[in-house]
C-alpha cells in the first residue's frame, strides 16, 4: 500500500516548515472532533469542537471525497498509525491461522473485509486505558457499541456506506471509520484481485463449517434480528440476507447438469422385466394347450443327389439338351432358352474365373468362403442362374441384391411423376431410393463384399464417371465389378474340375429381407438347409422330372428363388420365367404361357391374379386344365382369399379346379413353413376360418361366425412342410 501524504510514517520527524508545537496543536484540533470520547469527556469539550455535521458541510465533504482531492483531515500520523496497526493485525491473523482449504469468495471478501472495525488502541492508547479504568463498564460498552456499529455497517452492504457517509448525522467517529474503510477496501482489492471466486462454499440456516487448526476456539456468531450470520474464509461474519442471491446461484449450480453415470447404463432387461398389466377385457384362454405340429416324415429317395451342385453335374452330363430355363421378352416371345448342358459348362467357367482371374497370380482376390454380390436385372434370369451356380461350384457365398437405379430409370420416373404433378410421390421416391440404397450398402459392407458379379447389359447401364469407371454408390463399399458373360471369361483348362462335395453346414447363400422400418436384414442359409428345403418342396409339391413351371415371382429371393432356381434344378424341371415388364404390358401373359406350355405348376402372387381378372375379356385361347398347383406366395397375408375366390369364380369355366389353388406361408428366416396341397377329393372345399376382430385386437385367435360384421375370413395354408415343425 502506498499512502500519499507529506508526513513520514512510523512516527519519524516531520519534514516541513511547521514546528513541533504547531504540529501538536493542529493534530489535537483536527482529530478532536472525530475520535470517540466517553460521555463525560465529550461534555467537557469546547462547543466549537462539537460542531454538528450539517447537510451543507456534509455535501461539501462528499464533494471533496468524490472529486479525489486530498483532505486535510487525512494528513495525520494517527490515521497512518491506525492503518499500519490494522494491516499488521491483519497480517498476524493471516500468518497465525492457516487459511481454509476452500477458495475464498472475492465477492464476499471485498465487500466485507472493507469494513475494518475501529481500533481505538492505535489512536490514543493511554487515554483509552485511563478512561476504561475510571469508567469501568462504559469502556466495554463503548467498544461493544463500536463493534455493533461496524457489524451493522457490514450487514447493510458496501453500497449504502457511501450514501450514509454523506447523509449521516452521527458523530465524527463514523467519518473516520468511513475513511479508514475506503482505504482498507482499496488495499484488500489490490491484495486479493487474483483470488478466484468461490461459489461452492455456502451456509445453511445454521452456520458454515470452517476448517481451523486445533487449539483455536471458534467465535460465536451473533444474530441480529432475523438475519443469521455466517463466516467467510477469513472468519468475517456475513449476513445470509446479503448472500441470498449467491446462495441461490450456488444451489442452481450444484444441481447436476447430466444424469448420474449409472443412468447411462440402465440395462434393457429392467424395461423388459416390467410386467404389463393384462387388460381386463382381454379374452380368456380356452381349450387345451397348444402343441407343436410336426409335418410328415421326409421320405428317403434313393436317387436324390447329395447336393445341388451334384444335381447340376448329373443333369448337365446326362441330359445336356434338356431345357432348364426359358426367358420371355416384352412381346411375350421366347428370348433365350438355357439348357442344362449350357448351365453346367457356363457355371464351371464362372467358378474358374472367380477363383483364378480376379487378383494376381500370386494372390487371388476371391477365395472359397468369401462373399460376392450378384447384381442382375429382373428380366435376365439366365445370367443370374449361371452366376449363382458358378458361386456354388467355387464355394463362394453369393449375396443377391437389387440393381441400383440407372440414370435413365431415374429420369423416366422423374418425368412420369413430374407430368402427373405428384411432387409428394416424387419426394417419397427419392427418399426411398436413397434410404434403400444405403441399406443395401450397409448389408454389403457387413458381409465384407468386395466383388460384384453382373451381366453385360446391366454393367453398361450403371452410372459411370468420365473415365469409364462405375461411380461409387452412396453408402456402398468399394466394389470390383466383374461381368459373367461367356465372351468376357477365360475357358478353364481341361484338367480343372470344381470340387463337388456333399451338403454341409457351410453357408450356401445370403438372402436379405426388408423390415417394416426400412432396414435390411441378411439371412444366412446353409448348404444342408438348402438341400433339405429343396427335398421338402419336392415331396410336398410332388415334383417330377421334366415338369414345366411358370414363374411370375422374383427369381432372386423367396418363393421365386426356391422353386424357380433351386428345386427346379434338383428335379430337372423346365421353368418359364415371366418378367415384370411383360406383366405390365400384358397381365394375362402368365395364363397364356400356362396354356401354351401345358404347365403343371405356376408360382404367382394375389396381385397377379387380380390383374388377370381386370384384363380378362373372354379370352378364347385360355385353358387351365393342365394346372395341378397354383402356388399363391403372399407369405402370411390373409387378404389373398378375396383374390383367390374371385379368380376361381371367373376361370373355373376355363378348366381351373378349386383344389388347384395352393396358398403357402413362408419367410426368409424360416423358408417355406406350410403349403396347401391338392386333394383327391374334389368335393371337399378349401379350408378357411372366420376369426373375431375383437380377439385379434388383443393378439388372440378366436373362431367366430360369419354372420357378424367384425370378423376376418382367412384361408388355410395347408399342412406343415415335410420334416418341419410349426406351432
Amino acid at each position: 500500500m502506498v499512502l500519499k501524504s507529506s508526513w513520514q510514517l512510523e512516527g519519524r520527524d516531520v519534514v516541513g516548515d511547521i514546528t513541533q508545537k504547531g504540529y501538536e496543536k493542529k493534530k489535537s484540533k483536527l482529530l478532536g472532533a472525530y475520535l470517540p470520547q466517553p460521555p463525560g469527556v465529550e461534555s467537557s469539550l469546547p462547543q466549537e469542537r462539537r460542531t454538528p455535521v450539517t447537510p451543507s458541510s456534509s455535501s461539501r465533504y462528499h464533494r471533496r471525497r468524490s472529486s479525489g482531492s486530498r483532505d486535510e483531515r487525512y494528513r495525520s500520523d494517527v490515521h497512518t498509525e491506525a492503518v499500519q496497526a490494522a494491516l499488521a493485525k491483519h497480517k498476524e491473523r493471516k500468518m497465525a491461522v492457516p487459511m481454509p482449504s476452500k477458495r475464498r469468495s472475492l465477492v464476499v471478501q471485498t465487500s466485507m473485509d472493507a469494513y475494518t472495525p475501529p481500533d481505538t488502541s492505535s489512536g490514543s492508547e493511554d487515554e483509552g486505558s485511563g478512561q476504561g479504568d475510571s469508567q469501568g463498564t462504559p469502556s466495554s460498552s463503548q467498544g461493544s457499541l463500536n463493534m455493533e456499529h461496524w457489524i451493522s455497517r457490514a450487514i447493510h452492504g458496501s453500497t449504502t456506506s457511501s450514501t450514509n457517509s454523506s447523509s449521516s448525522t452521527q458523530s465524527g467517529g463514523s467519518g473516520a471509520a468511513n475513511a479508514l474503510a475506503d482505504v482498507m477496501t482499496q488495499t484488500h482489492i489490490v491484495e486479493n484481485h487474483s483470488a478466484p471466486p468461490d461459489i461452492t462454499t455456502y451456509t445453511t440456516e445454521h452456520s458454515i463449517q470452517v476448517e481451523r487448526p486445533q487449539g483455536t476456539t471458534p467465535r460465536a456468531v451473533p444474530k441480529y434480528g432475523n438475519a443469521e450470520l455466517m463466516e467467510t474464509g477469513d472468519g468475517v461474519p456475513v449476513s445470509s440476507r446479503v448472500s441470498a442471491k449467491i446462495q441461490q446461484l450456488v444451489n442452481t449450480l450444484k444441481r447436476p447438469k447430466r444424469p448420474p453415470l449409472r443412468e447411462f447404463f440402465v440395462d434393457d432387461f429392467e424395461e423388459l422385466l416390467e410386467v404389463q398389466q393384462p387388460d381386463p377385457n382381454q379374452p380368456r384362454p380356452e381349450g387345451a394347450p397348444m402343441l407343436a405340429i410336426r409335418g410328415e416324415q421326409l421320405g428317403v429317395v434313393t436317387n436324390w443327389p447329395p447336393s445341388l451342385e451334384a444335381a447340376l453335374q448329373r443333369w448337365g452330363t446326362i441330359s445336356p439338351k434338356a431345357p432348364c430355363l426359358t426367358t420371355m421378352d416384352t412381346n411375350g416371345k421366347p428370348l433365350y432358352i438355357l439348357t442344362y448342358g449350357k448351365l453346367w459348362t457356363r457355371s464351371m467357367k464362372v467358378a474358374y474365373n472367380i477363383l483364378h482371374k480376379l487378383g494376381t497370380k500370386q494372390e487371388s482376390m476371391v477365395r472359397p468362403g468369401d462373399r460376392v454380390a450378384l447384381v442382375f436385372p429382373n428380366n435376365d434370369p439366365a445370367a443370374f442362374m449361371v452366376a449363382f451356380y458358378g458361386c456354388l461350384l467355387a464355394e463362394v457365398v453369393p449375396v443377391p441384391i437389387e440393381v441400383p437405379l440407372t440414370r435413365k430409370e431415374i429420369k423416366q420416373r422423374f418425368l412420369r411423376l413430374t407430368v402427373s404433378n405428384a411432387m409428394g410421390d416424387l419426394l417419397a421416391l427419392i427418399i426411398k431410393m436413397d434410404a434403400g440404397s444405403q441399406q443395401i450398402g450397409f448389408l454389403l459392407g457387413s458381409c465384407g463384399v468386395t466383388v460384384a458379379l453382373t451381366s453385360d447389359a446391366c454393367h453398361k447401364g450403371l452410372p459411370k464417371s468420365p473415365t469409364g469407371e462405375i461411380l461409387q454408390f452412396k453408402g456402398w463399399p468399394r466394389l470390383l465389378w466383374f461381368v459373367t458373360e461367356s465372351k468376357h471369361l477365360s475357358k478353364p483348362p481341361r484338367d480343372w474340375f470344381p470340387h463337388i462335395k456333399d451338403a454341409n453346414n457351410d453357408t450356401a447363400y445370403i438372402e436379405y429381407k426388408t423390415c417394416k422400418d426400412g432396414s435390411v436384414l441378411g439371412v444366412t442359409v446353409t448348404r444342408i438347409a438348402l438341400l433339405t428345403h429343396s427335398q421338402a418342396l419336392t415331396q410336398a409339391c410332388a415334383y417330377t422330372e421334366a415338369e414345366t413351371i411358370v414363374n411370375v415371382l422374383d427369381f432372386k429371393k423367396d418363393v421365386g428363388l426356391w422353386h424357380g432356381i433351386l428345386t427346379s434344378v434338383m428335379n430337372m424341371m423346365h421353368v418359364i420365367s415371366i418378367p415384370y415388364s411383360l406383366m405390365k404390358v400384358n397381365p394375362l401373359s402368365w395364363i397364356q404361357k400356362v396354356y401354351a406350355y401345358k404347365a403343371k405348376v405356376a408360382c404367382v402372387k394375389s396381385r397377379d391374379m387380380h390383374w388377370a381378372l381386370v384384363a380378362h375379356r373372354d379370352q378364347r385361347d385360355i385353358n387351365l386344365t393342365s394346372l395341378r398347383m397354383l402356388i399363391v406366395a403372399d407369405g402370411a397375408n390373409p387378404w389373398s382369399i378375396s383374390s383367390c375366390d374371385a379368380f376361381l369364380n371367373v376361370f373355373q369355366s376355363k378348366g381351373l379346379r378349386p383344389e388347384v389353388i395352393c396358398p403357402c406361408a413362408s419367410s426368409p428366416e424360416a423358408l417355406t413353413v406350410a403349403i396347401r396341397r391338392p386333394t383327391d377329393d374334389t368335393n371337399q372345399p378349401p379350408g378357411r376360418g372366420v376369426l373375431s376382430m375383437h380377439g385379434l385386437s388383443y393378439g388372440v385367435i378366436r373362431v367366430d361366425s360369419e354372420e357378424k360384421l367384425s370378423v376376418l375370413t382367412v384361408q388355410d395354408v395347408g399342412l406343415v412342410m415335410p420334416g418341419g415343425t410349426a406351432c
